[in-house]
């Protein structure tokens, strides 16, 4: 591994189909690229991959999941909170999200009660043991922060924050006084310059309203998820409630696979409507096999295909969540496969982004311009009329196939 991101070796990612058609050549230098051009135009000193039949495509992120819980869904009793098994779960969760093309990670992690710092002690262990493979950072989530229980908890989130949590979150839903809660968490974030992340069912539009007008000030960002109760809303209250995110400049991020721990409702809120109205809808995979969700992929092309599937969103605009949005969310710059951009970026066996969203297989992942992560599978049919009709790959023909996501 390079000791650094400049140490990287040039890169030539050859033949590549983008979504809007064309097929090119990316020169990659560092952790930029530096070239766009016709396929077979671009040469390079360093190391040549073939992706031709790949669409290349900016990385996704991941902007809500859940590495202290993930993987403990098959645990026999209480899973072990010690920060050795919380950074292994970790590690290995954020590593199977990394094989699915998200090159950057926000973590929902708890804090406090009978687990104290030991969860993000692991977390934070889990982040160095990532570095240079995937960008890990940790969201503290204290459970009460008002009243007397409250105190206690609002000390572990400064000592969260002094650990080296780098976003600030927590449930509003779950303290006697959600107001309190929210002004405790944004006072803090203004005074240590920490974003704002907060989980929140969205079924109470009058309390989405004051959570939006409360974080509208923040300049750091507020983030607020899943919001899954918006979609039981009248079409008039939805669209009032959309509107005032829209004003406070804040993100909802949705959870199209699942719900996570602190979520009542599952589901989606209307993401077509939120984004008619000019909010910023990212989306997640909150959950991953644990005791909210026994099972997860954490997949963002998943939570893109079921936007487009059961949201009402185009290909494009379902990949967007996961990628421009979430990177957004996270505070990470733009991705374009253009000069000058991060080389953050998914090649995905397929043709289009349709396609590739239906039965996406085989995946290289870039980070910093390094190929980090690859995943290939073979497709094969057994000898048949129909397979021989169609050139199919059949049994001892190690071929990918047409078209498709093998």
């Amino acid at each position: 591994m390079p000791d650094s991101p400049t140490d990287a070796p040039a890169l030539l990612l050859g033949g590549a189909r983008l979504a809007d058609g064309r097929t090119v050549d990316v020169r990659i230098g560092g952790t930029r690229i530096e070239a766009v051009g016709t396929a077979g135009s671009l040469t390079t000193r360093g190391t040549r991959l073939d992706l031709r039949g790949y669409l290349l495509l900016p990385a996704p992120a991941e902007p809500h999941a859940h590495a202290d819980t993930a993987l403990t869904g098959a645990s026999e009793g209480p899973a072990s909170r010690r920060p050795e098994d919380v950074r292994r779960r970790a590690t290995e969760a954020s590593l199977l999200q990394l094989s699915h093309g998200a090159t950057a990670l926000r973590a929902h992690v708890r804090v406090g009660d009978v687990q104290g710092l030991g969860s993000l002690e692991g977390v934070l262990g889990a982040r160095r043991s990532l570095r240079g493979l995937t960008e890990l950072t940790a969201v503290a989530v204290p459970r009460l922060l008002t009243g007397v229980a409250g105190s206690d908890g609002l000390a572990v989130l400064r000592d969260a924050v002094d650990m080296g949590a780098d976003v600030i979150g927590g449930c509003p839903d779950v303290d006697p006084d959600p107001a309190g809660y929210t002004e405790a968490v944004l006072e803090l974030a203004a005074a240590t310059g920490r974003p704002v992340d907060l989980h929140t069912d969205g079924d109470d539009p009058a309390r989405l309203a004051r959570l939006a007008a409360m974080a509208g000030g923040l300049r750091t960002g507020v983030c607020l998820g899943p919001c899954a109760g918006l979609s039981r809303l009248p079409g008039d209250e939805a669209a009032r409630t959309a509107d005032r995110l829209a004003a406070a400049a804040v993100t909802v991020v949705c959870l199209p696979q699942g719900g996570c721990s602190g979520s009542r409702l599952r589901g989606s809120p209307p993401v077509r409507l939120l984004r008619a109205a000019g909010v910023r809808v990212a989306a997640g995979s909150g959950a991953l096999r644990d005791t909210a969700n026994p099972v997860g992929r954490g997949d963002p092309l998943e939570a893109a295909y079921l936007l487009a599937s059961q949201g009402g969103l185009g290909p494009g605009a379902a990949y967007e969540t996961v990628s421009a949005a979430a990177r957004a969310a996270l505070g990470l710059p733009g991705v374009r496969v253009e000069a000058g951009f991060p080389a953050e970026l998914l090649a995905v066996r397929g043709d289009g982004l349709a396609g590739v969203l239906s039965l996406a297989y085989s995946r290289i992942v870039v980070h910093r311009g390094r190929v980090v992560a690859r995943t290939s599978a073979v497709r094969e049919y057994c000898d048949s009329e129909a397979a021989a009709a169609l050139d199919l790959p059949r049994q001892g023909r190690a071929d990918s196939g047409p078209g498709g996501g093998a």
